[in-house]
């Protein structure tokens, strides 16, 4: 164990780190980005935070603190774990009220005395792994937050050598490195906790905080804390409701076909929903996933020298997926040049994705192929990326063989082709996919048996009740004859 800062010279803090965070905010960043805490934020385990008077949203976020232990200016993401000494528990609280007042900034909103509760033990950074770490948070005892350091946006030491590029960091400085999803919102009378621990059972012990009710009122003299719908949905973490694609589900829809979704999807009056001009590496393999996205610009010299080089939108796209996700690629139909390769599809595969569709073409075809991860291309090319696309943004809509794509969009394949479904059609979609493929297979069955197309295919009236009949058990013969 080392010694708890008492007051840090500079509290840096990091916007979105956790992928589930920034899945839930709908926002993936390029880059890190940060924000000051001052050092009168800082608050021991036990304290009690006050939430001031005429104020509804408290936030509450369980993090992972760094105190950095040597000075650090304009060191290497390589190096930059060694000028941590320590790390600790902390709790970034925030008053989503003021957030409209700030304009980004978080002086108010973040900045408050006692918003920042560190503690109450600091781990030796040089016997910890820094993607072995996990950070929980529990509201009166109810775990709700929960997700470790393995598949962070930006490890540890890249945040160091980014901030020490323009800041010298001192020691005794604090990094607050983000909060993955669960965050919410903590009311007077309710105690948070927070710990740090790693596979090796080394924990800071638990951060608490005890919240209390202010009395005295913000004077007239500056803005005045203010809450609407929008806030409050944020503050909650209710302002994008995950969709989840359970095991139960995903079983589901792949036991229907994407030709019967897709004529279901055109009775709904869905008629652009194909991912068109496309073939699958793994034809004989279902696509089930949640959609990804990236986009690819037209080339152009300068903007490839500024955004094609270094961990650029692809690389930082695919390294971003996890299990079940579907990288979606907007290559306008270009077949070029490669839009991925073999090295960055089998780290796809690694992270445990379930498939990468283009509509551009692929590199290193053969060794894509002999992967198990599904990708649906428009053909092989053997030149780079840099001949024909820049690389551009990530989760964002897109366009991609004919059909808009939104991150979180279900992404279905087989070997007739790719759809994409919002995600709020899927359960009726699938229900309605599985009754129409009953109805099929009875259908299939009369005709193997001799039976004409004539009246059965679609189903009139007669055929119709023959086909309940079955389904409830009766005898076919209890049915009303053909007329």
């Amino acid at each position: 164990m080392s010694a708890l800062p008492q007051r840090p010279g500079k509290i840096v803090a990091l916007h979105l780190n956790y992928p589930s965070r920034a899945a839930q905010r709908g926002k993936l960043p390029q880059h890190p980005s940060y924000f000051l805490k001052p050092s009168t934020s800082v608050a021991r385990s036990g304290d009690a935070v006050e939430r001031p008077a005429g104020t509804e949203l408290l936030g509450f976020e369980g993090e992972i603190a760094l105190v950095i232990g040597r000075t650090a200016r304009r060191v290497s993401p390589a190096d930059g774990w060694s000028f941590v000494s320590g790390v600790t528990a902390a709790n970034d609280l925030g008053l989503y009220d003021l957030r409209y007042a700030d304009g980004g900034g978080n002086v108010r909103a973040k900045g408050g005395d006692g918003f920042t509760p560190l503690g109450p033990e600091v781990l030796d950074a040089s016997s910890l792994d820094p993607a072995g770490l996990r950070v929980r948070t529990w509201l009166n005892g109810a775990l709700v937050q929960e997700d470790t350091t393995v598949s962070l946006l930006f490890g540890f030491g890249r945040l160091v050598a980014d901030l020490s590029q323009l800041i010298t960091l001192e020691p005794g400085d604090v990094i607050l490195t983000g909060t993955p999803a669960g965050a919410s919102v903590a009311v007077p009378g309710d105690v948070v906790e927070v710990e740090v621990d790693d596979t090796a059972g080394r924990s800071t012990g638990r951060l608490v905080t005890h919240v209390t009710a202010g009395t005295v009122p913000f004077g007239p003299f500056g803005a005045q804390p203010r809450a609407d719908e929008r806030q409050r949905a944020e503050a909650y973490g209710t302002s994008t409701p995950a969709f989840a694609l359970t095991p139960e589900l995903r079983q589901r829809i792949e036991s229907v076909s994407t030709a019967t979704l897709s004529s279901l999807l055109r009775k709904r009056g869905h008629e652009a929903m194909s991912i068109d001009g496309l073939t699958s590496t793994r034809p004989g393999t279902r696509l089930t996933g949640l959609a990804r996205t990236l986009r690819y610009l037209p080339y152009r010299e300068d903007l490839f020298r500024l955004h094609g080089n270094g961990y650029n939108a692809q690389k930082l796209a695919v390294d971003a997926l996890g299990p079940g996700d579907v990288l979606v690629i907007e290559a306008r139909g270009e077949r070029g040049s490669g839009t991925i390769g073999d090295v960055l599809a089998l780290r796809a595969q690694v992270a445990g994705a379930a498939g990468i569709v283009t509509d551009g073409g692929v590199r290193d075809l053969c060794a894509v192929a002999a992967l198990d991860i599904p990708a649906y291309h428009a053909g092989p090319h053997p030149a780079v990326l840099g001949r024909r696309h820049v690389p551009w943004d990530t989760d964002v809509a897109i366009s991609c063989g004919g059909a808009a794509i939104c991150p979180g969009d279900v992404i279905v394949g087989d070997s007739d082709g790719v759809l994409v479904i919002p995600p709020d059609l899927v359960e009726d979609l699938v229900d309605a996919a599985l009754e129409q493929e009953r109805q099929e297979r009875f259908i299939a069955g009369q005709v193997a048996a001799g039976e004409r197309v004539e009246g059965l295919y679609p189903m009139n009236e007669h055929w119709l009740a023959r086909y309940r009949a079955t389904q409830e058990g009766r005898p076919c013969d209890s049915a009303p004859t053909r007329a």
